[in-house]
């Protein structure tokens, strides 16, 4: 098919962040399908041309190239609803929008934006009903997932016991220094923490080198009174310094800062619905022991103790990382196991396949052997970057 992937790709829309997640998943994996995928970066787009010349240029687009499909991620303030429902509406390009964190965005974004697109995308089982109470229809339940053309194993030694890698927000740094101060030797990178960020492919790197991989999956602007504050101090406060350079550090101070304050309602940090991660796919890709907090309908997807561990608590983290570490061999056959579940169930080609169906498009993709061919070279990233822009 043809797809005007009108999408972000620089984090933050900071190219100096390097590329986004989208970037890395959605885009390459579409790539990799064999559809033919214009970008349409619209923050870069915007910051060139304004908003309104923007969408402009959006609908001139749509209208010329004819895509079949317009696939987006809504975010921030740069589409515009009457742009969208004019292109999901008087022409013949079907829209479908992926709705990123629907557990705590629903009631002031993705309601309001849900009515603009032929199609959306969720990855929250608790916001059908919600769907369904505003008339809205064609709701696509989904689920993150790992680009195996990225995240896989590599023949390295392990290295690291515990890591975590994520933005220290919530309870997260509470959690890494409680296992600190228990013995344990944890490692943690990204924005706010001393390490710093990893690259994308360090990234994997750890994940390959790792015995443990934590993921935690609570969002600290979901739920209660903590929850709405935390969503006014993402729009108005992170949001806004997150779009200028070297912000994210001030957000992150103001992060740790009110996880002091203000206390947690729950285990993972809010008293709200826990959400299922992009993390939770991408560790067991890359053959990864993971160890995650509980979330929303993740027994679907994985079986507890079987393909991955869960823990309910910072004293049963504790206790389940000290005897995994003690137990290799056993710690060894759940990732082997949670693994081969991911390959077979939960890569991105498969996601996409299931939301075109859903979607009803006949377009032709490549069989997942074939793309899995794609991945037996040294990385299926390079075609991804190599490829031309046709819109920005």
């Amino acid at each position: 098919m043809r797809i005007l992937y009108a999408v972000h790709k620089y984090d933050y829309a900071q190219p100096q962040r390097g590329y986004c997640y989208e970037h890395y998943n959605f885009y390459q994996t579409l790539l990799s399908m064999g559809h033919e995928v214009a970008y349409f970066d619209f923050p870069t787009v915007a910051q060139q041309l304004g908003r309104q010349a923007m969408n402009h240029r959006l609908l001139e687009t749509v209208k010329a190239q004819k895509p079949d499909v317009m696939f987006t991620v809504a975010w921030g303030d740069y589409l515009d609803h009457e742009t969208v429902r004019k292109i999901s509406q008087e022409t013949d390009t079907a829209t479908v929008n992926w709705f990123c964190d629907d557990h705590w965005k629903f009631d002031q974004f993705s309601r309001l934006w849900a009515p603009c697109f032929n199609w959306v995308v969720t990855t929250a089982q608790c916001t059908l009903e919600k769907y369904a109470r505003i008339g809205y229809q064609n709701v696509i339940k989904s689920q993150w997932a790992c680009n195996h053309l990225l995240y896989r194993k590599l023949d390295l030694p392990l290295k690291y016991d515990v890591t975590f890698v994520g933005i220290p927000h919530g309870v997260r740094g509470a959690a890494v220094k409680s296992l600190r101060d228990a013995g344990i030797d944890v490692r943690a990178w990204g924005q706010g923490w001393e390490a710093g960020r990893l690259s994308q492919q360090q990234m994997i790197e750890v994940f390959n080198q790792s015995r443990v991989s934590l993921n935690f999956s609570a969002d600290h602007r979901a739920g209660g009174s903590r929850g709405r504050l935390g969503q006014m101090a993402h729009r108005y406060i992170e949001r806004p310094l997150n779009a200028v350079p070297g912000g994210w550090r001030v957000a992150a101070a103001g992060r740790a800062l009110a996880s002091k304050v203000v206390p947690s309602g729950g285990t993972d940090g809010h008293s709200g619905p826990r959400q299922i991660k992009g993390r939770v796919f991408e560790v067991p890709g890359c053959g990864g022991f993971l160890l995650t907090g509980d979330a929303e309908n993740l027994n679907d997807y994985y079986r507890t103790g079987q393909e991955m561990l869960v823990f309910n608590s910072i004293a049963d983290l504790i206790e389940k990382i000290r005897y995994y570490l003690d137990h290799e061999q056993e710690r060894a056959a759940i990732a082997q196991a949670g693994y081969q579940r991911t390959l077979r169930e939960h890569t991105y080609v498969q996601r996409f396949t299931e939301i075109f169906k859903r979607m009803g498009l006949a377009g032709v993709a490549k069989s997942e052997s074939a793309v899995r061919d794609t991945a037996s070279g040294e990385t299926g990233l390079r075609s991804c970057e190599g490829s031309t822009s046709l819109v920005a």
